[in-house]
Parts: C-alpha cells; sequence; structure tokens
C-alpha cells in the first residue's frame, strides 16, 4: 500500500498523459483473460478473432501474457510510463527498445517469483540474448492487432477525461480531482499538504514516498485497472480508468427508455446525448462515435435549441455538456 505526502509545488508539477502503448498491454490483459472484461465483454468477443491470429503469428505475445499478473510487481519495462505527454506509440516503443538488458534479466526474474513455471517455450524466450527485441516486437504486433483500428475513438475518451480531471485539480484541488478515480485510491488532507493513499494488493502495510514538489504522472485507461509506479527511476505514476467506457467499444447496452429517446430526437441525436455523459468537444465526439464534425456539429445545434446540452468556450476549445434536461431524457 502506498502513501504518497504531497504539497502545493506537487500540484503546478503534477501532469496528465496518454499512453498508446499502455492501452496496447492493458487490451492484452483483457483479451488474453488475465482482468475482467467487465464493461468491455463486447469488445473483447469481437476482437477475439484478431487475439488469437496474433498469438499464432507472434508467439512472443505468449510470454508476453506470462509477464501480466494481477496483485503482484509485473516488469515495468514493458509498460513504462510515457517519457512525454504526447500519446506517440512510436516514441514509447523506442523507449522500450532503449532498456538495458541487465534491467530486462532482473525485473523478469523478480516479476516471475511466486507464479507458476511457464511452458519451456516461454522459458526459452525470456531467456534468450534477444529478449528484449522479442518482447517490443510483440508488443508492436500487439498495437497493430488490438488497438490500433479504435485508436481514434479511444484516444477521445481519454483526451476528454483528463481535460475535466485537469481542470477539477486546478480549481478545486485534488480531494476533487481524485474523488472518483479509483475506489482503493483515497485522499487525506494534513493542512497545507495531503496525502494519497493507494491500495495496491501488498499486505505489508504504507510505504511512504514524498515527490518532492515534482509532482505526479496520471494517465486514463480504457482497457485496464488501477496501476502505480513508485520506484526510480520512474516518476510517481497512477494509471486510472477513464470515465466514459462502457459505451465505447461495443454496442450500448440497453436502457430505460433508449428506444424512446431514440424516437424522439432521432438515433443519432440519441447517441450524441449519450455520449455526453462527459462533457466533450465536437472533435472528440466525432472521434468516439466515428461520425463527420459536421455531422455531430449538426446535431449538437439541433440539441442546444432544444435546450438539452449547453456549450462552454475554453480558450479555443468549445465543450458542450447536458444540460438538466438533456440528464433526465438521458436516464441512468
Amino acid at each position: 500500500m502506498l502513501a504518497i505526502e504531497v504539497g502545493p509545488a506537487d500540484v503546478a508539477h503534477t501532469r496528465y498523459a496518454i499512453s498508446p502503448l499502455g492501452e496496447a498491454m492493458n487490451a492484452l490483459r483483457v483479451a488474453a483473460g488475465k482482468q475482467p472484461a467487465g464493461p468491455l465483454r463486447s469488445w473483447a468477443q469481437r476482437v477475439a478473432p484478431r487475439y488469437e491470429r496474433l498469438l499464432r503469428e507472434t508467439p512472443e505475445v505468449v510470454a508476453l501474457t506470462t509477464l501480466l499478473r494481477r496483485g503482484g510487481y509485473n516488469a515495468d519495462f514493458i509498460q513504462p510510463p510515457p517519457p512525454d505527454p504526447g500519446g506517440d506509440f512510436a516514441v514509447e516503443l523506442a523507449a522500450v527498445r532503449t532498456t538495458p538488458l541487465g534491467q530486462v534479466r532482473a525485473e523478469i526474474a523478480r516479476n516471475l517469483v511466486g507464479l507458476r513455471t511457464p511452458p519451456r517455450h516461454v522459458r526459452q524466450i525470456l531467456a534468450a540474448p534477444d529478449v528484449l527485441t522479442r518482447l517490443a516486437d510483440a508488443i508492436e504486433a500487439t498495437w497493430h492487432a488490438l488497438v490500433e483500428p479504435d485508436w481514434p475513438r479511444l484516444r477521445a475518451v481519454l483526451e476528454r477525461d483528463l481535460v475535466q480531471r485537469a481542470g477539477h485539480l486546478a480549481m478545486f484541488g485534488w480531494a476533487a480531482a481524485l474523488s472518483d478515480l479509483d475506489p482503493r485510491v483515497g485522499w487525506r488532507s494534513e493542512g497545507a499538504h495531503g496525502v494519497l493513499e493507494v491500495r495496491t494488493g501488498s499486505r505489508s502495510g504504507w510505504e511512504r514516498h514524498r515527490p518532492g514538489g515534482r509532482g505526479l504522472l496520471l494517465m486514463p485507461t480504457v482497457f485496464g485497472s488501477l496501476i502505480s509506479y513508485a520506484e526510480p527511476p520512474w516518476p510517481y505514476a497512477l494509471v486510472y480508468p477513464a470515465r466514459g467506457v462502457a459505451d465505447l467499444l461495443g454496442p450500448p447496452p440497453v436502457r430505460h427508455g433508449g428506444a424512446a429517446l431514440a424516437r424522439l430526437v432521432g438515433p443519432h441525436r440519441a447517441q450524441v446525448l449519450r455520449a455526453l455523459a462527459v462533457p466533450a468537444t465536437t472533435t472528440q465526439l466525432a472521434g468516439q462515435l466515428g461520425l463527420s464534425m459536421g455531422t455531430v456539429g449538426g446535431h449538437l445545434a439541433v440539441l442546444r435549441d432544444a435546450g438539452l446540452v449547453s456549450r462552454t468556450r475554453t480558450g479555443r476549445s468549445v465543450r458542450y455538456e447536458r444540460t438538466p434536461l438533456g440528464e433526465r431524457l438521458s436516464g441512468p
């Protein structure tokens, strides 16, 4: 369990980032059954043929999934925090490929402690002289097979989440920004300072850390659950589930009154209204829904004229959100 003591300077230096490589690894966890699919069950079923083909064509992916575990240490080099907030998969993968071989072997050995002995072909891959190249190639193949086809929509949801949460942190402080981050994350105020508490799988008591004004790195994820980084050389970082995921990668769940809403405003406008469970820009909605900017803009104009959505300009961006009437019509 982690207790991260933060002060006013840490707020100023806390940043948010998107990690395409992290999404590839988290997607692999779901596709491989290493993590419950939950609201992503439809996505997991849809990509199952792609996942099976990935395993056939890239055997190293099996070795990669062997290193994915819950409630224990996972090798950091296969899913490091991004070196910059730009969200560029190629940049992240290049950083993975530069990991010193000694570090790779040490992290793999630590990762395997407590796990059942892997099959012989997996042990051969993990012990190979070119293990880093082979695992990095497997990460790249996973990205192309599982994540890249949906990336514009995924990125829209991630950007939407981090913009809203960063705004809450800047305006209202840590308690507001972390209030619904994850059930295992809590905030305890101590005057001008505070303690971010992360309940990990460890039962060995609280490990106390102080960023010392360097802040934290917060990264939303579509596929993953809570992941924490608190060891050198990484920055203090948390990966947390993004909001607005349930309707993203599969057919939307049947809601009470959903058909009536579609009859009232039209199916595409109903889709836009439901997608505004989290405020978004026209660009973000177009990416999430797979519609053109003009189409989404037209639907938003009609919904706004009907009093179902409102808009707020922040700098060059215009964000839309549901009005109280739009919330009631959208249902739970």
